[in-house]
């Protein structure tokens, strides 16, 4: 088992650093940093242009300046600076705080609530329940996610005017200017995080739940199950014990390569209730055209699916045995 995580291990190291070079190089390729300088009016001098050029090393190959970038980040951990001069460093890990705050949440809550519907749909398969979690979730798949968000502020409002108070938040992580206890420094942050969540879990919930009835109802008419039943355990033990078990074996790999493209679907959610995360950051590195950012983007989105991909071998291998004795 030992050997096969870090086989898995060593194969998802190779694939961050390809897709973070690749990025930056098709970021480089396109990207056109110093229009911003010379569309000014007036036009700057060009000794000025080239001076900006040579400091941002445009003339140098691209590889070339990618390994300069890459062995900042592995030997002293900077990310380098933005084409307006800004460290990295300095923006990155507020963001990525923010980001893994509304995302790392919005997982746990549509993985657990999504296999949950999921297994109870195919065990009550064709009945009351199993249509209406099916209609369900078709239309919060067919909805897109700048619509769920809008409308989830449009239905909340009306209870936050009928209560007399602000029970939960539009906008933001926080409230700007709140000083407090640490308490209530809490339950503020809890207000602003409680819609965005719901945002992004009901879209997983959807998601999930569809394949883990299907995955589900492989199992309700295996043969080891009837087996399992013949030799006393109830039905309700038999699907916890080895039924429940089996059907999440193919799940492992959908929850952890879908967290990492999270991140990136989330653009949208981060923009619609003012969370300026990694994904919101992605757009700001398109618009200023700084491949620095798009690169440092990719590799935290890149390391995210290393660890949840490397998370979801071991959870692989603990839930198989023919993986551990393979």
């Amino acid at each position: 088992m030992a050997v096969f995580l870090a086989r898995r291990l060593a194969n998802y190291l190779v694939l961050c650093i390809l897709a973070t070079f690749l990025a930056y190089a098709l970021a480089s390729l396109t990207f056109r940093p110093l229009d911003q300088l010379e569309q000014r009016q007036p036009p700057p001098p060009a000794s000025t242009i080239q001076a900006k050029r040579l400091e941002l090393h445009l003339d140098e190959p691209i590889p070339q300046r990618f390994g300069v970038w890459a062995v900042g980040v592995v030997t002293r951990g900077d990310f380098g600076s933005t084409v307006a001069d800004a460290p990295i460093n300095a923006e990155l890990w507020r963001r990525v705080g923010i980001s893994l705050r509304l995302f790392l949440l919005g997982t746990v809550v549509g993985v657990l609530v999504g296999v949950l519907v999921g297994v109870l749909s195919a065990i009550r398969q064709y009945k009351l329940s199993d249509h209406v979690t099916t209609l369900a979730s078709f239309l919060i798949l067919s909805t897109p996610v700048f619509v769920i968000g809008t409308l989830l502020k449009v239905a909340w409002l009306p209870i936050n005017q009928a209560t007399g108070t602000q029970l939960l938040y539009f906008n933001g992580e926080s409230t700007a200017g709140f000083s407090g206890t640490f308490f209530d420094s809490a339950v503020d942050r809890v207000q602003h995080l409680v819609l965005p969540t719901v945002s992004i879990a009901l879209g997983l919930i959807a998601y999930y739940s569809r394949y883990q009835r299907s995955a589900m109802l492989d199992v309700l008419g295996s043969d080891f199950l009837r087996t399992a039943q013949a030799k006393g355990l109830t039905r309700r033990k038999a699907l916890l014990t080895h039924g429940l078990r089996t059907a999440l074996i193919p799940m492992a790999t959908l929850f952890a390569f879908g967290f990492g493209l999270l991140v990136t679907g989330g653009v949208f959610t981060e923009r619609i209730f003012g969370w300026f995360g990694m994904g919101d950051w992605l757009i700001v590195g398109v618009q200023t055209q700084d491949a620095n950012i798009i690169a440092t983007v990719t590799l935290f989105i890149a390391v995210l699916v290393l660890i949840s991909g490397w998370l979801s071998d071991v959870v692989y291998a603990a839930l198989d045995p023919r993986v551990r004795v393979g």
